[in-house]
């Protein structure tokens, strides 16, 4: 005769507010990084600012709809390379704005990016 397994019995979790308000966040912060990359539409270098923005969009999203995701080396990977990317791209610019540095900062196109 076959043996029976035991049974695992699935606990759930009581309801968290907390844990409910930070995937509301999420999908706020990533239908704001949707938003922002729509707008870029009509920038001479769009195609740079909309990959920017929809990679933080998709991270968002992807974390509140799965929040285990986080554990999954690529999603790691992907936010650790933007992360890296933008530091890079803002210390860049703030070195040009210094060396570059006039008394109205708005009529050079890097200082209309900060």
């Amino acid at each position: 005769m076959e043996e029976e397994k035991p049974r695992q019995s699935v606990e759930k979790k009581p309801f968290s507010f907390s844990f409910l308000l930070w995937r509301v966040c999420n999908v706020l912060m990533g239908l704001f990084f949707l938003v922002a990359a729509y707008v870029q539409i009509n920038d001479p270098d769009a195609g740079l600012w909309i990959v920017a923005y929809i990679i933080p969009a998709a991270l968002c999203i992807l974390i509140s709809i799965t929040p285990q995701i986080t554990e999954n080396l690529i999603w790691k990977s992907l936010s650790e390379l933007h992360v890296l990317v933008s530091t890079l791209v803002a210390g860049w610019l703030g070195h040009f704005l210094l060396t570059r540095a006039t008394r109205a900062i708005i009529h050079e196109e890097e200082g209309r990016w900060v």
